[in-house]
């Protein structure tokens, strides 16, 4: 991907009214954000997190630094929503605009003290954020009043909106033309989506009809993919083992980078197994409340 053309005036030069006194160094005018690539964008990120924390929010200059990161950082979406990639592309819409909240989160509570990588600690927001949609949007069985009044006017919503717009309008779009927040437009196309609950005998995008040789739906169900599993927890424990002094984050590559056993780890820290034993029950205690605590 090529990375847009970057400049570097000061904040006074920028598109934005005035400087904020007091804050040094330069933010950077990025021209296309959305466009900036992956390597760029971890650079970029961390001068735009830098500036974010000194910047006073409300201002143009700080929406124009949230906003900006939240543009060059959109490919963690898209990321973590590849695992979902076996769902219409209606759903998969709603699962992105979805991961975008919860990649907003992560900017609004990121601390660039914790000297962590952004992608670490924004990915279990993104994806924490998708399974409670899946986990919210069971309303085949019950949905609200509010909800399917609200499933209506969205109907009717798109029906204006598509001709004017020659394509499917966005959630914002939506949101704009009935005077909603963009959260309630979402929560009313979830509950759009999860209104009739189709069997998994139907037949899937393409296909004809199963007594005729074509596959359905249950045909071309994935599984979970447990390596996915697995790079959820190595980047959600990522940020909690910076957490932990040297010796215990030896300890713990030792026993399970290198798989030593805990005789073999005392003599090379010399001290007895037993407390090899002792620190190494006390940090999984501490990793796993950690990973209990972001749920």
């Amino acid at each position: 991907m090529v990375s847009p053309q970057l400049t570097t005036p000061p904040l006074s030069d920028l598109a934005v009214p005035d400087s904020v006194p007091g804050v040094s160094g330069e933010l950077p005018w990025v021209e296309d954000a959305a466009k900036v690539a992956p390597k760029d964008a971890r650079q970029l990120s961390k001068l735009f997190f830098d500036q974010l924390q000194v910047l006073e929010e409300g201002t143009a200059e700080y929406q124009y630094a949230r906003n900006t990161l939240i543009e060059m950082n959109l490919s963690l979406v898209r990321f973590a929503v590849r695992r979902f990639r076996n769902r219409g592309d209606g759903e998969m819409e709603d699962i992105t605009q979805v991961g975008t909240i919860g990649l907003i989160k992560a900017i609004d509570r990121f601390d660039l003290t914790r000297e962590v990588e952004f992608s670490s600690f924004a990915i279990p927001y993104i994806v924490g954020e998708i399974k409670r949609f899946f986990r919210d949007s069971t309303w085949a069985v019950h949905v609200p009043r509010r909800l399917q009044e609200l499933r209506v006017e969205l109907a009717k919503a798109k029906e204006t909106l598509n001709p004017r717009l020659d394509r499917d309008p966005t959630a914002k779009e939506l949101a704009d033309y009935l005077h909603l927040t963009e959260g309630e437009v979402i929560e009313g196309l979830v509950a759009s989506a999860g209104y009739i609950a189709n069997s998994i005998d139907t037949p899937a995008p393409g296909e004809e009809d199963a007594s005729d040789g074509g596959r359905s739906y249950a045909d071309i169900l994935g599984d979970d993919d447990p390596a996915m599993d697995l790079f959820e927890d190595l980047h959600a424990l990522a940020p909690l083992l910076q957490d932990l002094d040297d010796r215990e984050r030896r300890i713990i590559e030792m026993r399970f980078g290198q798989e030593l056993t805990q005789e073999r780890i005392g003599e090379e820290l010399g001290i007895s197994q037993m407390h090899v034993s002792r620190l190494l029950s006390r940090t999984l205690a501490r990793l796993r409340e950690g990973l209990l605590a972001r749920g």
